[in-house]
């Protein structure tokens, strides 16, 4: 396979930190194991080292770094062990909870390690069922790579078709768990505005007052406490809409964002244990994509996240 090289620089606030980590914040879009396997397979190679790292190497501020990457080649999505707690299944659809930390479908820097590589592994010719579906066999709908909960997958291409118009005519009720920095105004709301890039960093969003998609947000408080210092609220979540990073923005937006949430909550998210945002798919209601009959489905709420909820002070 074709492979291109890239030289990087360990910066300075990167000094300490194992290389894994470092390759994931200096290689953007590659997953964690991704990187973690090209170290293991020898591709990547450290100034002041003969021979090969760990992925848990201790990397110095100023050594090169050069990393072999394979380059994608037209063959679609490898197949891999599946491995992840199913919730429901017939022959028309799956539902699973996805664990925090793992990405719905291979993208640019993400060939391996997905979802869909795991469905290729657990049914023989998946791919060939959804010919017409660029490199996403049976995705109806996505989580953030570091969100868990709720994950339906179809299983033919009729299903796929229902439910997808079942997300896209709102027929679909999502209700998440978050646990969040500081007490909101008021305990229960309603967020309604647009979605967008933002202005400035295009890789994040944010809320816009033009060229943006309508975005409707509804929380309600179940409890405040304090975690470590730190005013936290658990806020059960329900999205009429499924924009990019729609939760996260909002309720940033309004002053208490997700904790563990580095992107849009920055340090004052940084919570200790929180090594990734608290956010979770916790309940979808849908109609089965064969009868039409409205089914509920429940992930139970992570370990890492009832740690924290188990940690706080509440009221």
């Amino acid at each position: 396979m074709p492979q291109k090289k890239l030289e990087l620089e360990i910066p300075a606030d990167c000094a300490g930190a194992r290389l894994d980590r470092c390759l994931s914040r200096l290689i953007p879009g590659s997953s964690r194991a991704y990187l973690q396997k090209l170290v293991r397979d020898g591709l990547v190679t450290v100034s002041g080292r003969d021979g090969p790292v760990p992925p848990r190497y201790p990397v110095k501020a100023g050594q090169r770094i050069e990393v072999l990457m394979p380059e994608s080649e037209e063959t679609g999505p490898i197949a891999e062990e599946f491995d992840y707690p199913v919730l429901f299944e017939d022959d028309h659809m799956l539902v699973i909870a996805k664990p925090a930390g793992v990405v719905v479908h291979p993208a640019a820097g993400n060939p391996d390690g997905t979802i869909v590589n795991a469905l290729l592994g657990r049914y023989p010719g998946f791919a060939e069922r959804f010919r017409n579906v660029n490199g996403r066999p049976g995705i109806v709908h996505r989580l953030d790579k570091d969100t868990s909960g709720c994950l339906v997958v179809a299983k033919t291409p009729e299903a796929l078709f229902k439910l997808g118009t079942a997300f896209a005519e709102h027929s679909t009720h999502k209700t998440y768990i978050a646990l969040v920095c500081g007490k909101p105004r008021q305990m229960t709301g309603e967020i309604i505005n647009q979605i967008g890039r933002h202005p400035v960093n295009r890789q994040k969003m944010a809320v816009v007052e033009r060229n943006g998609k309508l975005a409707v947000t509804r929380y309600r408080t179940r409890k405040t406490g304090v975690l470590d210092g730190t005013p936290v609220s658990l806020l059960e979540v329900d999205i009429e809409t499924g924009r990019t990073h729609q939760i996260r923005v909002h309720l940033s937006s309004i002053g208490i964002p997700v904790l563990g949430d580095r992107v849009y909550g920055g340090s004052r998210a940084a919570v200790a244990g929180a090594s990734r945002q608290m956010l979770h798919a916790w309940r979808i209601t849908l109609p089965h994509p064969a009868t039409g009959e409205k089914t509920t489905f429940e992930a139970p709420v992570p370990e890492d996240m009832q740690n924290l909820i188990g940690r706080a002070e509440w009221e």
